[in-house]
């Protein structure tokens, strides 16, 4: 599958084959909703919780004698009808994880590539280079890539001045690559992929779809 490259100034420099097994292949929405709610459950903390009426520091005095008054029967003010009272069923901590077989994982990461391929939402750059961490330069050069800076920026460990810049760009994301996941790639209009990356990406998620082919 042949791709255009481009440079920072949004002009094509060259063309480049990327392999049809990370960006080429049929996509299974299922597995990718699958993908996004389990990412999506394990960022939960599940500390939540709530008092029961048999928790609450309310008194336990009866609130007023049984029979004569012309109310409804009380026997505390612990119940969840009154203010301060208890909670009826409400949440105690639990634990949202899910649990997915890697290569299930790997191929929804695959099926999102190649959904934002066909769409023609990547965009394979040469090289993104800063000599200082410089916000205003770095949102240029994602607004020329992108159109806008609603984008998600892969870079390779050592740019650090890559990451910094767009760490203040309030719609752009930066991501270390060997980082991707389903919910950064969806969550974006455009993913702008220096060639660095790339070759990250189909050493990592290339790797499955080998495996997968060795045991068939």
């Amino acid at each position: 599958m042949e791709v255009s490259v481009v440079n920072t100034n949004g002009q094509q420099v060259k063309t480049i084959d990327v392999p049809e097994t990370i960006f080429g292949i049929e996509v299974n929405v299922g597995l990718m909703h699958q993908a996004y709610t389990r990412q999506m459950a394990n960022a939960r903390q599940g500390t939540h919780n709530t008092k029961g009426r048999g928790e609450v520091n309310r008194t336990t005095k009866k609130m007023y004698r049984q029979k004569g008054t012309g109310n409804a029967r009380h026997g505390a003010r612990s119940a969840p009808i009154f203010v301060g009272g208890g909670s009826a069923h409400g949440p105690h901590p639990r634990d949202y994880t899910q649990d997915m077989p890697r290569k299930m994982r790997q191929k929804a990461i695959r099926c999102a590539l190649s959904a934002l391929m066909r769409d023609q939402q990547l965009v394979f750059v040469d090289e993104i280079a800063l000599a200082a961490p410089k916000t205003k330069e770095m949102h240029t050069i994602i607004t020329t890539l992108a159109g806008s800076e609603n984008a998600l920026v892969l870079f390779t460990r050592g740019q650090d001045n890559v990451q910094r810049s767009i760490s203040n760009l309030p719609k752009a994301t930066g991501l270390l690559v060997e980082y991707l996941n389903i919910r950064d790639l969806l969550k974006h209009e455009k993913v702008i992929v220096p060639l660095a990356a790339l070759d990250v990406i189909t050493r990592i998620w290339g790797k499955a779809t080998q495996q997968e082919g060795s045991h068939a």
